[in-house]
């Protein structure tokens, strides 16, 4: 089958897009977050135990651009349900506002919750959470849901920063 230059060009606009989707379902200001009291991000324990069990329950799910159900999820999708319902927490729906809250973290000095951003692509970005010792929970385009180490070589060359909420 012969691609058409119309053809090729969609392919690459929707790879470079990676996890910059937007859904319009969004709760609250995409500047801000909103606080409904539920979390309790002073203790590492409770925060690790919801990211280990959000895992064990979404393990898998597919990678799906704008996805935010277990049918498929993207990686920004999958940090706004996460904060949503395991901590209370209705975060932006996107990568790009996600980079725009919180407080920055010195590299290496990240605890349970923390975003983890990294630039993929010349214009694509991903965001995954912290959990604990170079481990963080995202998805993967490839292999869905998952917890990956820090330590891999792709990972730690394309970290880009860290915020935590």
């Amino acid at each position: 089958m012969k691609m058409t230059p119309i053809v090729m060009v969609i392919i690459v606009m929707f790879m470079l897009n990676g996890c910059s989707s937007v859904v319009d379902d969004v709760e609250g200001p995409a500047d801000t977050y909103i606080d409904t009291g539920k979390r309790d991000f002073n203790n590492p324990v409770f925060v690790k135990n919801e990211l280990y069990e959000q895992h064990s329950l979404w393990r898998g799910t597919k990678y799906r651009i704008g996805g935010l159900n277990r049918d498929g999820i993207d990686c920004s999708g999958f940090v706004y349900m996460t904060f949503k319902h395991r901590f209370g927490l209705i975060l932006p729906r996107s990568t790009e506002e996600l980079e725009d809250i919180g407080e920055s973290v010195e590299e290496g000095h990240w605890r349970p919750g923390d975003l983890l951003f990294f630039k993929t692509g010349i214009v694509t970005r991903h965001v995954g959470i912290y959990i604990e010792d170079g481990r963080f929970l995202h998805v993967s385009s490839i292999k869905g849901v998952i917890i990956s180490s820090l330590n891999n070589n792709y990972w730690r060359n394309t970290y880009w920063k860290a915020k935590r909420i």
